[in-house]
């Protein structure tokens, strides 16, 4: 096993620079997702690990090793892509040990190590089938499988579930976690779905434009984000935003109000010393923190536009007064009726800055 280090890593395409020195620190055994929305690096960044592309500037370091100029197959690491490139003519068990074969280890060698990786995905009814009689679940089992077997320092993931429907997601999922508590090897894992990396990471890293926006577990970053780009990217459904401006400050809470969305004023807790009265903000309420309206700290006037419900929780699609809309959960389905105009009470909410930082 091996630990991670990028000390302030660039990559350029030409004058775009994609990747804007990057510093990161992964402990041996840690699993890390990078997360973002598409065209954000992380992509790029995860195969800048794998040497799959040059870095432009900067050092990777694995279990301590500089290996920013090294081969790939040089840098003791792994990767399972989005496709399962599974060689079709060959079995289960053929697929998961040439890696092996390919570095000329002995035979007795690769069949213990394809035996173990396959008790450990439990492949091994299928170790004789071609990919062809597998599932899609079954063929990226197989996919990693083959990873496993090279004992490598780091695993890389590159979005591996996306060519899997909902069910199977989530199944690989569970196989995926299982497996990193069961080897404890460090893992880095790219997503573009937030559900993967709440349920999968021991930390969360959160890119956009080629830069990290925050680092943190995933419930860190879900209860104590930065600023608003990582609040509204971590969590689903995502964070409400609604324009508003402080009042007053009281007991070192800002006091906000929005009266077109019907928030006549609300104490708001702050990171540091509350903004002043007059200053602009953006008031961020992730959707379960919606309470009934009597006795609430604040309200919220809107009419009902659209309700999902999903047995044991339902969502009100909102419209304010401002034109704004608004994502609101309850436990009880029969509190939303669609085309209704009713005040939602807010229980706690999130400040941010005009430049979207957190207050």
């Amino acid at each position: 096993m091996a630990g991670l280090s990028l000390q302030k890593v660039k990559k350029r395409f030409g004058e775009t620079e994609v990747i804007a020195g990057v510093d990161l620190d992964v402990a041996d055994g840690e699993f890390v997702v990078f997360v973002g929305p598409s065209g954000c690096g992380k992509s790029t960044l995860l195969r800048m690990i794998a040497g799959l592309e040059r870095t432009s500037e900067g050092r990777v370091l694995i279990g301590g090793r500089d290996v920013t100029d090294e081969d790939p197959a040089k840098r003791g690491i792994a990767m399972v892509f989005q496709t399962y490139a599974l060689y079709p003519h060959m079995t289960v068990a053929t697929n998961m040990g040439f890696p092996l074969e390919m570095a000329k280890r002995p035979k007795e060698e690769i069949d213990r190590k394809v035996a173990e990786a396959a008790r450990i995905l439990h492949l091994e009814a299928y170790l004789h089938r071609k990919p062809r009689e597998l599932s899609g679940g079954q063929r990226q089992r197989v996919a990693i499988g083959r990873a496993i077997v090279r004992q490598p320092g780091v695993f890389l993931f590159d979005e591996p579930l996306s060519n899997l429907d909902a069910e199977l997601r989530v199944q690989m999922r569970i196989e995926i976690a299982r497996l990193h508590q069961e080897l404890g090897t460090t893992m880095v894992y790219v997503t573009h779905d937030q559900v993967e990396a709440m349920t999968l990471a021991s930390r969360i890293v959160v890119l956009r434009a080629g830069r990290i926006e925050q680092v943190g577990a995933p419930l860190d970053l879900y209860e104590d984000p930065d600023n608003s780009f990582v609040a509204g990217f971590i969590g689903s459904p995502r964070m409400n935003f609604v324009d508003a401006t402080v009042t007053a400050v009281q007991d070192g809470h800002a006091v906000v109000a929005a009266p077109e969305a019907g928030l006549v004023g609300m104490a708001v807790a702050t990171r540091g010393t509350p903004p002043k009265s007059g200053t602009p903000v953006s008031l961020g309420i992730r959707p379960e923190h919606f309470v009934p309206a009597d006795g609430a700290a604040g309200t919220l006037c809107g009419k009902i536009s659209l309700v999902e419900r999903l047995g044991g929780v339902a969502y009100a699609h909102a419209v304010l007064a401002d034109g704004s809309m608004i994502t609101v959960e309850s436990r009880d389905a029969h509190n939303f009726e669609v085309g209704n105009t009713q005040l939602f009470g807010l229980q706690r909410a999130f400040l941010f800055g005009a430049d979207g930082m957190r207050l």
